[in-house]
């Protein structure tokens, strides 16, 4: 594989080794070749701010270690742009990946597991409250009772369900003594909460001035007749 074609592959390094041989026999009797490699290394040398001396028209005869130093010039090269192009393409790579790392991370989070409850709401208090539950096997209401000290007194929390309408209820706080203070209360429409057909269990807070430390049990009643649904301890 000779011919005036082979100069840049000869000075890019990339003739096999018994091409390369052979074009250095061609480039021995072929003054052209060796005028084009003296050009190449000029422009080599000019690309990387070598010394100009680099850059001198070769002798008669190729020199060796002059072609020596210009394919070693371009192995440098071709090494250095794979590595700018490996180190960006990783970069880029990187950023990807992160991007769907946190993308996955958080669907999967919001796959496998329920969003937390607001701060503040029922539901959030029956989840981390200290909370006591019980059912009553005469009305067969259940329910559960969740509770957090503040200082103006006791946050409760009420989940209550197996709940039969129509009804006006309220939720009492009774102390050591056997007083009642009312912590909430609501209306039940007819079908009720927590049955079969009906809306889910019933959840609603409120509050009452009495420290936890001196409440006994909670009682849900009803208003008017004033039954007792439920008792829970607290």
């Amino acid at each position: 594989m000779t011919g005036h074609v082979e100069v840049g592959a000869y000075a890019l390094g990339l003739l096999e080794p018994g091409d390369r041989l052979a074009f250095e026999g061609h480039l021995a009797g072929c003054p052209p070749c060796r005028r084009e490699l003296s050009e190449l290394r000029g422009v080599a040398a000019a690309l990387d701010g070598l010394p100009p001396e680099l850059a001198a028209p070769p002798p008669s005869e190729p020199d060796p270690a002059g072609v020596v130093d210009l394919l070693s010039l371009h192995a440098r090269r071709r090494r250095r742009d794979r590595w700018s192009r490996a180190l960006v393409g990783a970069a880029a790579g990187l950023v990807l990946l992160g991007g769907a790392l946190g993308l996955g991370t958080t669907l999967d989070l919001t796959e496998a597991e329920p969003p937390a409850p607001p701060d503040g709401s029922a539901e959030q208090l029956l989840s981390a409250g200290r909370t006591a539950a019980a059912t009553d096997p005469r009305t067969g209401v259940t329910g559960r009772v969740a509770t957090e000290s503040k200082a103006w007194g006791t946050r409760v929390g009420l989940r209550l369900s197996r709940l039969r309408g129509p009804l006006q209820c309220e939720l009492v706080a009774v102390d050591r003594s056997g007083r009642a203070h009312t912590v909430a209360g609501w209306s039940v429409p007819e079908r009720g909460y927590g049955l079969p057909g009906t809306p889910p269990a019933l959840v609603l807070q409120g509050g009452t001035a009495l420290p936890s430390s001196q409440i006994v049990r909670f009682e849900v009643r009803t208003l008017g007749d004033d039954r007792t649904l439920l008792t829970v301890p607290a």
